[in-house]
C-alpha cells in the first residue's frame, strides 16, 4: 500500500496530484488532489477521496453514488503525484461522461468502444436497428456459428503464416467474441477482469 510519509505534499501547498485510472479498460477518468487527511481516508474506506479547494474533503460518489473503488495506489518518481487504479461504479465527469476527458479517451480503448457499440445495439428496441450486431444478437444458432466460423479462418491463417489476413481474422473473432458475450449478459469488463485476476495470481 502506498506510504504517506514518503510522499512530498510540501511542493504542492499540501496537495498531491491524482490521476484516476480505470483498472479494467486504462482509461484516464479524471485528475484531481489529495492532501494527506484525504489519502488516509481513501485508504481506510477503500474508495477514493480527494481534497478540492472549494469542497474541502471529497468522497467521490457519496451522493451521486458515482464511487471509485481502490485497486492500487502509485506514487510516482518524484513522490509528488499519485496513480490511482480504481473501479468506478459510474461516470467519473459531472457531465455523464465516463471520463473527464471526453470521447477522446474512449477512443484511446478501441475494444471499450466496440464493446459499448454492441451494447447500444442490444440495447435498442424495436425494429429501428436492422444491422448485422442486431442480427447476430436476436439469433443464437447464427452468432455462434460465425464464432465458429471465424476462429477456424484464424487458424487457418495463421497455419498459411498470412500475417495479414490473420489480423484481419483476429479482429473478426474478438468482434463476435463480444456480441456472443453480450448475449449472454456479459461484457469486455467481465473478460478483463478475468485476464486481471489471472495476471494476479499466475499459476
Amino acid at each position: 500500500m502506498l506510504d504517506l510519509d514518503r510522499l512530498d505534499f510540501a511542493k504542492g501547498g499540501g496537495l498531491v496530484t491524482v490521476v484516476a485510472q480505470d483498472a479494467l479498460s486504462g482509461i484516464v477518468l479524471m485528475v484531481a488532489h489529495a492532501d494527506r487527511e484525504a489519502l488516509e481516508r481513501t485508504i481506510a474506506t477503500g474508495e477514493m477521496h480527494y481534497r478540492s479547494r472549494s469542497r474541502g474533503l471529497w468522497h467521490k460518489g457519496a451522493t451521486s453514488g458515482n464511487t471509485q473503488r481502490v485497486v492500487s495506489l502509485s506514487a510516482d518518481c518524484d513522490s509528488d503525484a499519485i496513480l490511482a487504479r480504481v473501479a468506478p461504479a459510474g461516470p467519473a465527469c459531472h457531465t455523464g461522461s465516463r471520463s473527464c476527458f471526453g470521447e477522446t479517451a474512449h477512443r484511446a480503448d478501441a475494444l471499450g468502444a466496440l464493446d459499448q457499440t454492441i451494447a447500444a445495439r442490444a440495447a435498442e428496441r424495436g425494429d429501428g436497428g436492422k444491422g448485422y450486431t442486431r442480427k447476430l444478437l436476436a439469433d443464437r444458432n447464427l452468432r455462434l456459428k460465425k464464432l465458429g466460423e471465424e476462429a477456424t479462418e484464424l487458424a487457418v491463417a495463421c497455419a498459411d503464416g498470412d500475417v495479414v489476413r490473420a489480423t484481419a481474422e483476429a479482429a473478426d473473432v474478438i468482434y463476435h467474441t463480444l456480441v456472443a458475450l453480450r448475449a449472454l449478459g456479459l461484457s469486455l469488463d467481465a473478460v478483463r477482469a478475468e485476464l486481471q485476476a489471472r495476471a494476479d495470481h499466475p499459476a
